[in-house]
C-alpha cells in the first residue's frame, strides 16, 4: 500500500481491490465486499480462507448474517478471473 487508501485496482484482472494487513503484517488483496461466516464443526473442512478486519485469516464458509460468527472478506487470489485461468 501506498498510501492510506486501503482500496486499489488488481493488476492481472483490473477488478477493485481493498488490502488488509494481516496478523503477519503482510498486506493482503481481498474483494472489497464483506461476507458474513461461520467456522464449520470438528472434522469438517470449510469452504473460504476468509480474512478479517483486524487481519485475522481463519477458515469458514459464507452463511447468511442471522447464523453468522464473524464477518470478513474473501481473498482476492481465490476470485481473480486472470490469475485462475
Amino acid at each position: 500500500m501506498r498510501s492510506h487508501d486501503p482500496f486499489g485496482t488488481c493488476r492481472n484482472c483490473g477488478c477493485q481491490i481493498m488490502w488488509v494487513k494481516t496478523k503477519a503484517g503482510k498486506n493482503m488483496p481481498v474483494d472489497p465486499t464483506m461476507i458474513s461466516y461461520r467456522r464449520p464443526g470438528a472434522g469438517v473442512k470449510a469452504k473460504e480462507k476468509i480474512v478479517t478486519p483486524e487481519g485475522e485469516v481463519v477458515c469458514a464458509d459464507k452463511v447468511s448474517s442471522e447464523s453468522a460468527e464473524g464477518f470478513g472478506y474473501i481473498s482476492h487470489f481465490a476470485t481473480c478471473k486472470a490469475r485462475n485461468r
